[in-house]
């Protein structure tokens, strides 16, 4: 399947939901938000939240500093 990660096409295959997408990036789903097409999806929800071919998801990665 193709997404539109950040702007950026990519290829995945076996990915169903959001959450397995965050895994498969390698990203903590504690310290992202997402946005698929053009809507805010909750952290809660990322598990039912099904993906498809050709989805525009945008995630932004919270870095903790000081």
């Amino acid at each position: 399947m193709t997404l539109t990660i950040n702007g950026e096409t990519r290829e995945f295959s076996g990915i169903s939901h959001l959450a397995a997408l965050v895994e498969a990036l390698g990203l903590d789903p504690r310290k992202v938000a997402i946005e698929r097409n053009l809507e805010i999806v909750p952290r809660s929800a990322y598990h039912a939240t099904p993906v498809a071919d050709g989805d525009r998801i945008e995630i932004v990665h919270f870095i903790g500093g000081g």
